[in-house]
């Protein structure tokens, strides 16, 4: 079973963006013992789209840590087609979870941390990057990688809107790229020259 890259941000509250698998929860969670991060620390649960590797772990870890769950809009919109639809295309029964509030506006404002939100629909139609702009971070989930984007041949997905998605991503200033899979992309150069490869080797594909 496939599994995500998880991101935590510490705070008041800390904030969790991915839990992942339900399969790897328990290692996941010794990883933030590890990192001294306390799971009843983390007050919010949010996703960058709700393939089953990214949310699966949604309702164990807000049962685990007392966080609750909150969806983007477009995210709610989609629950069906991408959660369920896109579960049992692979022949799984998605746990599901249900969220304890919806994500208004463009920003999620936590803890002193400022996180803006920007949809990114291709990969997947309920895509959305957590962009913080102070410190030029950007966890991008599945809209692209190291070398590479995410597929377009699941429920909903679509190669010309992820097209357009990554290219509006370029356009922000970003030193740390952090993706759901794989390995993260670090300073801006090493960020512009990912863009221009995607772009090069990748869009003729898609």
């Amino acid at each position: 079973m496939l599994d995500c890259n998880t991101y935590v941000i510490k705070g008041s509250p800390g904030i969790i963006i991915d839990p992942g698998n339900m399969e790897f929860l328990a290692s996941r969670v010794g990883g933030l013992h590890k990192d001294d991060i306390d799971p009843a620390d983390i007050g919010i649960i949010v996703n960058t789209h709700l393939h089953i590797d990214h949310c699966d772990a949604n309702e164990e870890f807000k049962k685990l840590s007392g966080a609750k769950i909150a969806l983007h809009p477009v995210q709610k919109k989609n629950y069906q087609l991408v959660v369920i639809d896109g579960a049992r295309l692979f022949g799984l029964e998605p746990s599901g979870f249900k969220e304890d509030s919806i994500l208004e506006g463009s920003h999620l404002t936590f803890g002193g941390i400022d996180l803006e939100l920007v949809q990114s629909p291709g990969h997947s139609p309920d895509c959305v990057c957590f962009y913080q702009r102070q410190e030029k971070m950007l966890i991008c989930g599945d809209v692209l990688f190291e070398m590479n984007t995410g597929r377009v041949d699941l429920p909903g997905g679509n190669g010309e809107e992820l097209k357009k998605s990554i290219e509006a991503l370029s356009r922000l200033d970003i030193e740390y790229l952090l993706p759901g899979h794989m390995g993260v992309v670090t300073g801006a150069e090493n960020v512009v020259g990912n863009f221009d490869f995607i772009r090069s080797n990748v869009f003729q594909w898609l």
